[in-house]
């Protein structure tokens, strides 16, 4: 590694604020452009950065996640609807959820390309299968104020977090069993606003508020 930094400017100006970086199998690289109302792609190998602007109007694409066959999928923050992108055509679809106050802010998805999201507005978690439409949602914990954020998927299971209480907590959601268990994080969390699975199965939780980026081990 050569240690040079590369800055990819935006092709438009309209293009404000760019969100949620994430790579797909081939090394693309996709990200939300919440402000701009756009999904990017831009290809490390050539530099180029494509803008495709997303069908609803302040739909403020937020999360993005690729499945296992390299289509992205992204959450509308500003509606009730989630996002894919062809990846080959750019063309972008978009799935309405059946709640009209729903807000999907991040989502995950599970190793049958399910679409896991987490509903900020209502204090829900959500389920969508793009392969047959369906969609399921079950009330946080945490009550309709807990705004469920940073969410993973990690051996079949739901891992996310309760940002509008305090502190944080991790949440547990066992899709078999339909179980909810629940942890305070110990430095109150701060908001965490992202989180990841990691290749030692473990959980990187990333604390906005207070600085921190947690490491949970599962047992």
């Amino acid at each position: 590694m050569s240690g040079e930094i590369a800055a990819y400017r935006m092709p438009d100006p309209a293009a404000r604020d760019p969100h949620t970086p994430v790579f797909d199998q081939s090394g693309v690289l996709w990200f939300t452009v919440q402000g701009g109302n756009r999904v990017g792609r831009l290809d490390p190998r050539s530099g180029e950065v494509r803008l495709i602007e997303v069908p609803t109007a302040h739909a403020l694409p937020y999360g993005i996640a690729v499945n296992s066959k390299g289509v992205p999928f992204f959450a509308e923050f500003g509606t009730n609807r989630i996002g894919a992108i062809d990846p080959h055509t750019l063309a972008i679809h978009e799935y309405l959820l059946p709640e009209a106050a729903a807000r999907p802010r991040r989502l995950a998805i599970d190793a049958h390309d399910v679409i896991w999201y987490t509903d900020y507005a209502r204090g829900y978690l959500g389920r969508f299968d793009p392969a047959s439409g369906a969609t399921r949602a079950w009330a946080s914990p945490g009550g309709g104020r807990s705004h469920p954020y940073g969410i993973a998927v990690l051996d079949g299971i739901i891992w996310y977090s309760e940002s509008g209480v305090s502190p944080n907590t991790l949440v547990r959601f066992d899709p078999m069993s339909g179980a909810f268990q629940t942890w305070p994080i110990p430095s109150g969390g701060g908001v965490v606003r992202n989180m990841m699975a990691t290749r030692d199965h473990r959980l990187v939780l990333a604390e906005s508020g207070a600085g921190k980026l947690a490491l949970v081990d599962i047992h």
